[in-house]
């Protein structure tokens, strides 16, 4: 203790110079990044807080989810400076402020992830890549998303999301949305996009090690232990393990008959172009894929399936319009299985069929139904689902019939069928203007640019806000807030505009999957409206978490699924 202090002095001391330490930081931080403006130019700094030193506002980020952006962009307006995940960042809203960094991809701005992002997912992906580099690899990405390839993978997603949501109606409890929304599009992804054949607990694994890359992709980039950042590489690495296995496999096969899968797509398009991919770019292209596929139509399907709940007038205009084209009667089905009147379940001497009234109880002898039958699966018990047995089955999805009759097969839906929906496909469109799957993208900026009125200075990260945009665009004439299909009608000026609707980003870095997640939730309504119903398992509706992937907070979203009975078909 110094000489002459007594100790409530000293106390009082030791508790005032860490005080006047932290302000001095925390103002020679904010003098840091206010010195860093482009002296060339005369124009100022967004307004915006930068917060603590090191960290930012990161953690306030984290913390209040939405409530972070929409505060700030009420009290700043909607150009605005904080400091994210170790980076000085310019949040970005509106259509025009949107369309100049869209646009302005290669010139003014670059594509920005992350650093722990960039570091999980590897520099071989086209959202790391750039430039040229950028361009090429978008060309043989594209072959995967094709108007062929999305026919060719159309009956099988079919068939998927049939069994999985057959599956939801005969649990006996209530179903968490968000998780099994994750096990469906997960199963889309690594079956059919990637073509793997695992065991049950082989696919369990596989999607809890993607989980946790997932989780972590947004993290301090601090690769120490227990960090996020260190959680995201160990599953990475485990994942590219598994993939190097699997992509030995299938390039020692080499069936030159066998080219249904995007892996297949991506290597035969490299060639094409004049390419050849790298085992590490093989790998990282295939996480990539995944990435893209999975948590982000999961997030898309379980705001759809809650947006319906919310609005079953919706439901029922769905109906009419597949029943006018003569597609109501067609989907419900259960692809490549027994009819949902004549399900049976394995017993230990014959087979018992089930009906409707009775799918509930199927539980006690098998948590799952018949799996839907790939006719490439390498091995029946290598299969992601128990085997069908044998008996009423066909090769294609077979007609609901009515007790007493025998199930028929139809052809599939294809893409062409699809494009006739034109009020499912505005459904589709006003769900992911309410709760896009991804609130924004990052750009850097390559060069000072001006943006409403403010200096962008060169390095800075801009981060662009899809949902903020989608809230508070002025050309919607029903209110932004509320969920309205027919806005995206034809003659609506809603329909026409480009940069006040941005679920799949725009310009060179559009999402170049869109036409098969859309093809995805179309199917997934179409099944849902026309097999089955379903309501609240709780008390109330869950609040819905934003940052980084929209979705019910703590998994929230419990519902009962129930089969539709053909009764039933003309009820909301």
């Amino acid at each position: 203790m110094p000489a002459g202090l007594s100790w409530p002095e000293a106390a009082a001391l030791g508790l005032l110079a860490p005080a006047l330490l932290v302000t001095l930081c925390w103002h020679l931080w904010a003098l840091r990044w206010s010195l860093s403006r482009d002296r060339a130019s005369a124009l100022p700094l967004p307004k915006g807080s930068m917060g603590w030193p090191f960290f930012g506002e990161t953690l306030h980020w984290l913390l209040q989810g939405s409530r972070f952006h929409s505060s700030r962009r009420e009290r700043y307006g909607n150009v605005f400076k904080t400091h994210l995940l170790g980076r000085p960042v310019v949040r970005v809203t509106g259509a025009e402020n949107i369309r100049k960094i869209l646009l302005g991809e290669h010139t003014l701005v670059s594509t920005q992830w992350p650093q722990s992002t960039h570091i999980i997912l590897g520099s071989h992906t086209l959202l790391s890549s750039t430039g040229d580099l950028h361009r090429q690899r978008r060309k043989i990405l594209a072959r995967v998303f094709s108007r062929a390839a999305l026919e060719s993978y159309l009956p099988r997603i079919q068939k998927v999301v049939s069994w999985e949501l057959r599956g939801w109606c005969m649990e006996p409890g209530s179903i968490a949305v968000y998780s099994s929304a994750k096990t469906l599009t997960f199963r889309i992804a690594a079956r059919i996009l990637l073509g793997l054949r695992l065991e049950e607990k082989q696919f369990k694994d596989l999607a809890k090690t993607f989980e946790q890359l997932v989780e972590n992709l947004f993290s301090l980039p601090l690769n120490i232990p227990f960090s996020g950042l260190r959680k995201g590489i160990k599953a990475r690495d485990m994942l590219h393990k598994f993939m190097e296995k699997a992509i030995q496999e299938k390039l020692q096969r080499n069936n030159p008959e066998d080219h249904s899968d995007a892996l297949d797509f991506i290597m035969n398009s490299a060639k094409e172009h004049g390419k050849e991919f790298s085992m590490q770019e093989l790998k990282e292209s295939a996480i990539e894929l995944i990435f893209a596929a999975f948590f982000t139509t999961a997030s898309a399907s379980t705001s759809l399936i809650l947006l319906l709940l919310k609005h079953p007038s919706v439901i029922e205009k769905i109906r009419q319009e597949l029943m006018s084209h003569e597609l109501y009667q067609q989907s419900q089905c259960c692809p490549a299985g027994r009819c949902l009147d004549t399900l049976t379940i394995q017993s230990r001497d014959r087979e018992k069929p089930l009906s409707h009234s009775m799918a509930k109880d199927i539980h006690k002898d098998q948590s799952q139904p018949p799996a839907p039958v790939e006719e490439d699966s390498l091995q029946p018990s290598a299969l992601l689902e128990p085997t069908v047995p044998q008996g009423n089955t066909c090769t294609g999805p077979q007609l609901l019939a009515s007790a007493g009759q025998s199930c028929h097969c139809d052809s599939d839906i294809s893409l062409e069928k699809l494009s006739r929906l034109r009020y499912l496909d505005c459904v589709i469109k006003e769900v992911l203007r309410v709760l896009p799957p991804v609130s924004g993208g990052y750009r850097t900026a390559l060069q000072t640019f001006e943006l409403d009125g403010y200096q962008i200075p060169k390095g800075w990260s801009v981060m662009y806000s899809i949902r903020d945009t989608h809230e508070t665009a002025a050309v919607y004439q029903s209110p932004p807030s509320s969920f309205d299909p027919e806005r995206f009608g034809a003659g609506r000026p809603e329909a026409a505009g480009r940069f006040h609707y941005i679920p799949f980003g725009g310009g060179a870095r559009s999402c170049i999957g869109k036409e098969l997640a859309q093809a995805i939730l179309k199917l997934l309504a179409i099944e849902l409206v026309s097999t089955a119903r379903w309501e609240l398992a709780t008390p109330g509706y869950p609040s819905m978490q934003t940052v980084p992937i929209v979705h019910p907070v703590d998994d929230g979203l419990q519902l009962y699924f129930h089969p539709l009975q053909p009764s039933q078909g003309h009820e909301a």
